[in-house]
């Protein structure tokens, strides 16, 4: 007898708008906007209609004058399109508390130790006079906070700034590549914006030529000179050369931009993600490929399978021995290697007619790519596992090694007391072998618990470079939470030196935003790696240790990497 599978809806990519908030009046006015009436919609196939875009992959928000839209280093995933009123751009460095973040000093000798004694048995004490001085303030409901400057034209006229009326675009150079802001934007009148997020702008990009062109000649002429600039491959050409080449160079993205959604997904159901080719080993070279942003994969065939030689990330380049090598015998030269995208990677493909005319006749011959070492299979396992987890994206992974581990939990205590009484970690998190990786922040070299934080708590710390919290503009909304892959990232309730729950007008409790800050204000960095007594905790690149792992000739996991 033959049992009924069971059925339910197929998932649509629009079943989780952007705003449900959007109604079909929303797309009529929009429509009647110069920048959307000219999009050709009768390009857009009928499966992604233009109507669909705008209904499901943006929004209309609204700010008033000194609103922060957007600030230097976050991360974000949308563009913005002004649709009335004017905003400010900033071309200077605005003092960090102005943006709401934390501004970091190194504890003091004296402060360090005493530390020891002032901490007090209360969890989660705050000093909530504290919130009244900071400089900038958020309002708006529910959903829409947005975070405002205060005598924000005043502050202003003391920096270089543009002034962008209706009908310009910004953001997009970010939201597509997953870079950080480069400039921070302040509404300088009531404004209302059209925010697309990146799925969107990247539909419009597709199917309409006017916004392709658009997009692509702000990057051309923005970022891709700066990073082709910024590679030692391009650094000696004149500004005409560079430009020639920024004209032929090719942007391709891979994977998936909000990676971390099916990531979890793919946890939750136990199944493993496929890794899209980029370049595959074997074929001959049609140029290199210059990874901008994300991850990817440098594998050799080995039987059936794949064997892994190395990660790259932001800044990396991939084939250009084989490229060169072509060059000089002028005969094809296979690639050695694949190349494969691990999540999400945006990566530069330079054709191999650019390099041997700007670049091959002047550079000294590279060095081979990695080659596997002779040793057993099983000594992948480590490897593999942490990038199957995609711990790849951790710099300052908290490692620990059970066997020499007893469990004395001094690492917490050691966190607990230089964070007010307050571990912000926990000893425990996923295992292989003998190694467990903690649950602690890794400090991500792809932050994406920054994308969408609506006041700008979570930031990249300028100097030290770890991912921290300013617990004085977090309003706890726990966007960062949901959003970080591994679950470092907790809420906590909120209380005063006595004791006392802190609440809202409605008796519910204030939460705040909390996880491991690696140290940043202590003497003497991580107190927990510090504090072992067994040298079984440190704190790693994962990159670095699996590119480590891969070239040493008989390392396996059971040995100390």
């Amino acid at each position: 007898m033959n049992v009924a599978s069971p059925t339910m809806n197929r998932p649509h990519r629009w079943d989780v708008p952007f705003d449900s908030g959007m109604t079909d009046a929303d797309i009529e006015s929009l429509k009647a906007t110069p920048e959307i009436a000219n999009v050709k919609s009768e390009l857009f196939p009928a499966h992604i209609p233009l109507h669909g875009i705008l209904k499901n992959d943006a929004r209309i928000v609204s700010y008033q004058p000194g609103d922060i839209v957007c600030r230097e280093g976050d991360y974000g995933n949308s563009a913005f399109l002004i649709l009335t009123g004017t905003v400010r751009v900033v071309l200077s460095h605005l003092p960090r508390e102005l943006l709401g973040r934390q501004a970091t000093q190194k504890k003091g000798l004296f402060q360090s130790i005493s530390q020891l004694w002032t901490n007090t048995k209360v969890r989660e004490v705050r000093d909530t006079e504290r919130y009244r001085n900071v400089r900038t303030q958020s309002r708006g409901k529910s959903g829409e906070t947005h975070i405002y400057l205060q005598d924000a034209p005043a502050v202003l006229d003391q920096h270089r700034t543009v002034t962008l009326p209706a009908g310009q675009l910004f953001g997009e150079l970010a939201a597509l590549g997953r870079v950080p802001r480069s400039a921070t934007i302040i509404a300088a009148t009531e404004t209302r914006l059209l925010e697309i997020r990146w799925q969107g702008l990247r539909e419009l990009r597709r199917y309409d030529p006017g916004w392709k062109r658009h997009i692509d000649e702000n990057y051309r002429r923005n970022a891709l000179h700066a990073v082709l600039q910024a590679n030692p491959l391009f650094a000696g050409l004149t500004e005409a050369d560079l430009k020639a080449v920024a004209d032929q160079v090719k942007l391709r993205t891979y994977g998936s931009f909000d990676w971390h959604v099916s990531y979890k997904e793919m946890r939750e159901k136990g199944n493993s993600d496929d890794e899209p080719m980029i370049a595959a080993e074997g074929l001959a070279p049609d140029g290199i490929y210059l990874v901008r942003a994300g991850f990817a994969r440098v594998s050799v065939k080995y039987g059936s399978a794949q064997r892994t030689l190395a990660y790259l990330g932001a800044g990396d380049e991939f084939g250009l021995e084989e490229a060169y090598q072509a060059w000089i015998t002028r005969k094809p030269v296979p690639r050695r290697n694949s190349l494969t995208g691990l999540g999400y990677v945006d990566v530069l493909r330079v054709p191999s007619s650019v390099l041997e005319k700007y670049v091959f006749p002047h550079l000294r011959a590279p060095a081979p790519p990695p080659a596997p070492v002779d040793r057993p299979v099983h000594d992948d396992a480590f490897a593999e596992w942490l990038v199957d987890e995609r711990l790849i994206n951790g710099t300052q992974t908290m490692l620990i090694d059970l066997d020499r581990c007893v469990r004395c939990d001094d690492c917490v205590k050691a966190c607990a007391s230089t964070h007010g009484g307050n571990p912000r970690f926990i000893r425990h998190g996923r295992a292989f072998d003998h190694w467990m990786v903690a649950n602690a922040c890794m400090h991500c070299r792809d932050p994406v618990c920054m994308i969408g934080c609506p006041t700008g708590a979570i930031h990249r710390h300028e100097s030290a470079g770890v991912v921290v919290i300013n617990d004085d503009t977090c309003i706890g909304c726990g966007t960062c939470a949901n959003s970080c892959p591994y679950d470092n990232i907790r809420l906590v309730e909120i209380a005063n030196p006595s004791g006392t729950p802190i609440v809202d007008d409605e008796g519910r409790a204030i939460v705040k935003a909390t996880k491991c800050d690696l140290c940043v204000e202590q003497l003497g960095g991580p107190a927990c790696a510090r504090a072992c007594p067994h040298d079984a905790l440190r704190r790693v690149n994962v990159s670095t240790l699996i590119e480590h792992e891969a070239t040493t000739t008989g390392r396996g996991a059971n040995e100390s990497p």
